[in-house]
């Protein structure tokens, strides 16, 4: 890598920094995770390593918002995610993530343009209870996708519990590799509640994804807190889009339980897969590049325990156990995936 190349990317973080001290209402945040993970095999793991190895997670950024007038703000994120923890740090030190620009207004709702979670993404809320880790549910489900070039519409809240929201993608800024129609690239999302459960102790949503991803898809989730407990599940049906996989549709749905006491949450998660659209099993079977216009009769599984203990408002320490299984058919013949046994034990650290 050449000087230039590297110091790009570190001048733009010196300027984020010096920003920081012009600004009254903008905010310095990061998330910092690392973990020792053990699996027998390199299809579920987010550094696509078996055996014993460290994966790491990192982001860096600014956010906030600036009155224009009594009801309308200017709304900004710029964040990175950072990789020079990593071995591949070595080349791809910074990475593009979040970053928007857009209006706030109480009467009329938010417009952001940039790059973000599409809604269709968004619309999980906090049901991802692995969320980041390699149980995640994008392990099972396709078009979890953070979309550049795009605009986003969040509704104000209707009776302070419905939003409506909007992801549409600039068809002239996406590339188009897989001979898929770019015209028409949008998601919808509706939600109802509270995805932290704090201010209603549910949390409904149901949305759709319309090319994205190159897939078309919708979505239901649900999450409802009771005492110590809370209970969330996921239902989706995708289709992709891809020619080498006009074959490959199918449901995917996710059940999870968390109960808290003291510092500890307790958790537990199933989930199960038959379109094959999801990372792990495309992972398992040769990679995005493999034509599966012949493949049928998926069938993947996910079962996840874990604990976190929180350590302090800005720490978490975890630890989780995940199985995967698969199996599935290619011009009629019978597979079936290695079982792979995934041990991870990590902290994360947030400000």
């Amino acid at each position: 890598m050449n000087k230039l190349t590297l110091l790009v990317p570190f001048s733009s973080m010196l300027s984020l920094f010096s920003l920081i001290c012009h600004a009254d209402d903008m905010t310095f945040f990061g998330e910092m995770n690392n973990s020792i993970v053990n699996s027998n095999t390199d299809n579920g793991t987010r550094n696509d390593k078996s055996g014993t190895s460290i994966e790491n997670w990192a982001a860096i950024g600014i956010k906030g918002n600036e009155g224009i007038t009594d009801d309308i703000s200017l709304i900004y994120k710029m964040s990175f995610q950072v990789n020079n923890a990593s071995t591949d740090g070595s080349s791809t030190p910074v990475e593009a993530y979040n970053t928007y620009l857009g209006l706030g207004s109480n009467q009329y709702g938010t417009v952001l343009i940039g790059r973000n979670n599409t809604v269709f993404k968004s619309s999980e809320g906090n049901v991802d209870v692995f969320n980041g880790s390699n149980a995640d549910i994008n392990n099972l489900v396709a078009a979890q996708t953070r979309s550049a070039d795009a605009i986003w519409y969040y509704s104000p809240k209707i009776a302070n519990l419905i939003s409506i929201n909007a992801t549409y993608l600039m068809a002239a800024n996406q590339s188009n590799n897989d001979n898929v129609d770019l015209n028409s690239q949008y998601a919808l999302s509706t939600t109802l509640g509270d995805k932290h459960l704090i201010k209603q102790a549910y949390f409904l949503s149901a949305s759709y994804n319309n090319g994205i991803a190159n897939v078309n898809a919708y979505r239901g989730v649900s999450q409802i807190k009771l005492g110590a407990f809370t209970l969330g599940g996921l239902y989706q049906y995708t289709k992709s889009l891809i020619t080498t996989e006009s074959n490959m549709k199918g449901y995917s749905y996710f059940l999870n339980i968390i109960y808290s006491f003291d510092n500890i949450n307790l958790k537990a998660e199933y989930g199960a897969d038959n379109s094959g659209l999801g990372y792990y099993f495309k992972n398992a079977t040769g990679g995005s590049t493999t034509d599966r216009s012949h493949f049928s009769n998926v069938k993947m599984s996910q079962i996840t325990v874990g604990a976190d203990y929180v350590l302090s408002n800005s720490t978490d320490l975890y630890t989780h156990y995940t199985l995967y299984t698969g199996s599935y058919a290619n011009t009629g013949i019978n597979y079936t995936l290695e079982n792979d046994n995934i041990l991870t034990v990590g902290v994360d650290y947030h400000f």
